[in-house]
C-alpha cells in the first residue's frame, strides 16, 4: 500500500513542479509583456522630455489713463477738479518654446507686443527678463532670447508628416497655473482664412487650451515639438487669441515656426521668396501621371521673376520643383519659403503643350 501511494505522489508532485516551472517561463513574463503594454498607453515620457523646454512668459506693458469723464461733460467741467494724468501696469501671461542653447525662446507675436518688460520663467524654478530679438507678424511669431545657461532646448518633429488622428500634447502656462498639460488628436492640417494674418497653415487639434497656452508646444507623443499653440475658436464662434477652449484650437507648424525664427535670428525680419503671379484652382486635369490638381494663372507682375521666365496669363502650373501643386495658398506658401536667388522648376501647360521654366526667386518686399 505504501509503495502505491508513493507511485501516485510522486508523479503528482513532479506534475506541481513542472507546472510552477511552466507558469514561471511562459504565462508570468506575457502578463509582465502585457503590463509594458499598457505601460505605452501614457504619454508620461514625452511629457518629461518636452517639459523642460518649455517656458512660462509674463510681460507688463505701461499705459496712461484716460481724461477724466466728468471733463468731457460742459455740464461739469467746472465743478470737476482736474487731475493728473495717471499710469497704470497692464500684465499678461503666455508659454514660450527653448529652441536653442544660446537661449532664444520661440513664441507669439501677440503674447510680447508693445510690452516693456518681459520675463522669462523656466520649469526648473529660474528666471530671467528677456530681449526681443524678432518679430512676425505676418505668422504671429516672435524669438526672444534670454541669458541662461544649461538650457534644454526642444526636439524638433516634422509638421510635414503629422496626420489627422495622430496623438498630440499641448504644454503651457494656461491661467497663470504653470506648467500644464492636455491630449488629444490632430484634427485638421492646413486650417486657413480663419484671421487677418497673412501666412495661415495652421494644424487643428482638439487638446484644449486656454488663455496663457499661446506660444507653448504642441508636441509628438514621442515628445518632438509639431507646432507652436496659437488660437483658438472661442464660444462667440470667433478666432481668438485669448479665450477659453471648447476643443478648437490651433498651431503654427514647426516647419513654418523654425523657418521663420531662423530668419528673426539671422536678418532681424523674415525674407521671403516671391514669384510674382497670381493664381486659381481650375480642378484636376489630365497629365502623365494621370489626374492631377492644376492652379490657372490669373495675373503675372510686371518685371517679376514669372515674367522674366516666361509665364503668362492663362498657362495652367501643375508642378513646382518636380512636385504636385496642392493649392493656390500653399504653393504661395511654399514659395514664399524659398530664398531670394534659388532657382525654381515650373511645370505648366499652355495650348495643350507642356513646358517646362525656369525661374529666379526675388523677394517679397510687403508680405501685406
Amino acid at each position: 500500500m505504501k509503495k502505491k501511494l508513493t507511485f501516485i505522489i510522486w508523479p503528482a508532485i513532479a506534475g506541481l513542479l513542472a507546472a510552477l516551472l511552466i507558469l514561471d517561463r511562459w504565462v508570468l513574463p506575457l502578463n509582465s509583456s502585457g503590463d509594458a503594454a499598457r505601460e505605452r498607453v501614457s504619454y508620461a515620457k514625452a511629457v518629461f522630455e518636452a517639459t523642460p523646454s518649455v517656458v512660462s512668459i509674463y510681460t507688463a506693458k505701461l499705459v496712461q489713463e484716460g481724461p477724466n469723464p466728468q471733463l468731457e461733460n460742459l455740464t461739469f467741467r467746472r465743478s470737476a477738479q482736474p487731475r493728473p494724468q495717471r499710469q497704470r501696469i497692464e500684465r499678461s501671461l503666455g508659454s514660450g518654446v527653448i529652441m536653442t542653447e544660446q537661449g532664444h525662446i520661440l513664441t507669439n507675436n501677440h503674447v510680447i507686443a508693445e510690452a516693456d518688460a518681459i520675463k522669462v520663467m523656466l520649469n526648473d524654478g529660474r528666471s530671467a527678463n528677456a530681449v526681443v530679438i524678432g518679430s512676425d507678424s505676418a505668422t504671429d511669431l516672435a524669438v526672444l532670447q534670454v541669458a541662461l545657461t544649461d538650457l534644454q532646448p526642444i526636439t524638433l518633429g516634422d509638421s510635414n508628416t503629422a496626420r489627422v488622428g495622430d496623438v498630440v500634447l499641448a504644454i503651457g502656462n494656461p491661467l497663470g497655473f504653470g506648467h500644464s498639460v492636455t491630449q488629444g488628436i490632430v484634427s485638421a492640417l492646413g486650417r486657413f482664412g480663419l484671421q487677418l494674418d497673412t501666412y495661415e497653415d495652421y494644424i487643428q487639434t482638439d487638446a484644449i487650451i486656454h488663455l496663457g497656452n499661446s506660444g507653448g508646444a504642441l508636441i509628438d507623443t514621442s515628445g518632438r515639438l509639431l507646432g507652436i499653440n496659437t488660437l483658438i475658436y472661442g464660444t462667440n464662434n470667433q478666432t481668438q487669441r485669448a479665450s477659453t477652449g471648447i476643443g478648437i484650437s490651433l498651431a503654427i507648424p514647426v516647419n513654418l515656426a523654425v523657418f521663420v525664427m531662423q530668419d528673426l535670428i539671422s536678418y532681424g525680419e523674415v525674407i521671403r521668396g516671391w514669384l510674382g503671379v497670381s493664381v486659381k484652382p481650375v480642378g484636376a486635369i489630365s497629365s502623365p501621371e494621370g489626374k492631377t490638381l492644376a492652379l490657372a494663372v490669373a495675373a503675372v507682375a510686371w518685371g517679376s521673376p514669372a515674367q522674366k521666365a516666361g509665364v503668362q496669363v492663362g498657362d495652367v502650373i501643375t508642378h513646382i520643383n518636380g512636385d504636385k501643386v496642392k493649392g493656390g495658398r500653399l504653393t504661395m506658401h511654399r514659395i514664399a519659403m524659398l530664398k531670394p536667388g534659388e532657382n525654381i522648376a515650373i511645370s505648366l501647360q499652355r495650348n495643350q503643350q507642356s513646358l517646362e521654366l525656369n525661374a529666379v526667386v526675388g523677394i517679397l518686399k510687403d508680405p501685406k
